[in-house]
């Protein structure tokens, strides 16, 4: 049986305004409500779970029981397949009790996940065309840059945030999660060098991570960073240099080659031309010939 507690239960208002503030702060939010219980005597309670940034996290509200809370929290953050998803999710938990005969509740999950972050480091001309595209994607976009007059909000209007940073601690105001993208568009070897450092020394770093650069530049980075003590593995996340081979040389070319990399990133494309992969022509018309 399910010991009754009487815990004060938000309302959903309340819920709304902790998922609004947790994701406007990046981090992943679980939400519950017991929709089926014995008798009714706890449908309708609700609690919610905020992922701290080291781990852990706070909850407010509550099930109506305690055994009940502690078994959603322990399984919110495992019924979900992917962690590094951004958006949200929804399931059904199944409570049951230590015979684990039938189920003694029914519960529904909810994951409310911030958009995923694309941090532009590097406020030059390739950053302007890539944060464009990059919001046009459903990123929020952060754009940093040591430069005041290269960091102005007024160059980047489809930015979230636009930093003037220190390279010696890129970023120490710009939280990362694994949803989040990374890419390096600044203005030298040393400073992909300081960015790269601190990326891949992260316990839970960004899900992509990429490097612009000629194969000069990005061969003396990896060579550092080999010195430094990072294994091939570790180095082999640094997608460098970044981008698909369109052979675009403008700006806004190279943005669109980034863009759609990442794009074939996340959807499991292999960048072969459609007309190439689908064969029309071949495949339904090749064996006709004009009379």
């Amino acid at each position: 049986m399910l010991q009754t507690s009487f815990d004060r239960n938000p309302s959903p208002a309340q819920v709304a305004a902790a998922v609004v503030a947790a994701t406007e702060a990046g981090r992943r939010i679980y939400t519950a409500v017991v929709t089926r219980s014995p008798g009714g005597a706890l449908t309708g309670r609700r609690w919610w779970l905020a992922e701290g940034a080291s781990g852990g996290g706070e909850t407010g509200g509550s099930l109506g029981a305690p055994a009940l809370d502690e078994a959603v929290a322990a399984a919110a953050t495992t019924i979900f397949p992917a962690r590094e998803t951004s958006g949200g999710a929804s399931r059904d938990f199944e409570y049951r009790d230590s015979a684990g005969t039938a189920a003694t509740a029914t519960v529904y999950v909810e994951l409310h996940a911030p958009s995923a972050k694309m941090v532009v480091v590097g406020a030059g001309h390739v950053a302007a065309p890539l944060a464009r595209l990059a919001a046009m994607l459903g990123f929020r976009v952060e754009v940093l840059d040591d430069r005041p007059q290269f960091a102005d909000p007024s160059r980047f209007p489809d930015a979230a945030a636009v930093r003037v940073i220190d390279f010696r601690d890129p970023f120490a105001d710009t939280p990362l999660a694994p949803a989040d993208h990374v890419v390096l568009v600044t203005r030298g070897h040393r400073f992909d060098y300081e960015c790269l450092v601190r990326l891949l020394r992260m316990s839970r770093p960004p899900s992509y991570i990429g490097m612009i650069g000629s194969r000069r530049r990005v061969r003396a980075t990896h060579e550092q960073l080999a010195r430094e003590g990072f294994t091939l593995e570790e180095m082999k996340r640094v997608r460098a240099p970044v981008g698909l081979d369109l052979g675009g040389q403008t700006p806004a070319e190279i943005a669109v080659s980034v863009a759609a990399e990442i794009v074939m990133h996340h959807s499991g494309g292999t960048g072969t031309p459609l007309v190439k992969k689908e064969r029309i022509v071949d495949r339904f018309l090749g064996g006709r010939t004009n009379s």
